[in-house]
C-alpha cells in the first residue's frame, strides 16, 4: 500500500515537471557530448611543449658600441649601445640617461627609450649599484 502511494506521488511529479525534466536532460546531454568531443579533438592536437629560455648572461658589446676608456673613472660609467634594435642582443638591462629606472632590455618600456639616450648595463646589481631604481619589469 506505502509503495503503491509512492509510486502514484512519483508518476504525478513526472507529468507535472515533464517539460523541465525533458529540458534539463537535453542541455545535460548536450553538455556531455561537447565535453566529450572537445576531449577527444584535444588529444589529437597535442603540439610540442612551450619552452621558455633564459639568457645565461649579458652578451658582450661589440667594439663599434664599446666606448673607449682614458681612465679607471669611466669603467665605471655604463656603456651606451649605438641602436635600440641591439638592445635585446647587448644587454640584459637598460636604462635612460635621463632617468633614474632601469628596465630588463625585453621590457616594452625599455623599447620607448630614445637610442641616444640608452645605457646598458651587465646586471641589475650594477645598476643599481649606480643609483638606479629597478622598474616593474624586474622582479
Amino acid at each position: 500500500m506505502l509503495y503503491c502511494q509512492l509510486m502514484g506521488k512519483i508518476k504525478d511529479f513526472l507529468i507535472k515537471h515533464e517539460f523541465k525534466l525533458a529540458l534539463a536532460g537535453g542541455f545535460i546531454l548536450v553538455a556531455l557530448v561537447s565535453f566529450e568531443t572537445g576531449y577527444l579533438e584535444g588529444k589529437k592536437i597535442q603540439g610540442k611543449p612551450i619552452v621558455i629560455e633564459k639568457p645565461s648572461e649579458c652578451a658582450k658589446i661589440t667594439q663599434e658600441n664599446t666606448p673607449v676608456a682614458s681612465n679607471s673613472a669611466s669603467l665605471q660609467q655604463p656603456e651606451k649601445v649605438a641602436g635600440a634594435k641591439s638592445v635585446a642582443r647587448d644587454c640584459l638591462f637598460v636604462g635612460s640617461k635621463n632617468s633614474n629606472k632601469v628596465h630588463l632590455s625585453t621590457c616594452s618600456f625599455a623599447k620607448r627609450i630614445k637610442p641616444e639616450n640608452l645605457v646598458c648595463f651587465k646586471s641589475a646589481e650594477e645598476a643599481i649599484s649606480q643609483g638606479r631604481l629597478a622598474d616593474k619589469c624586474i622582479k
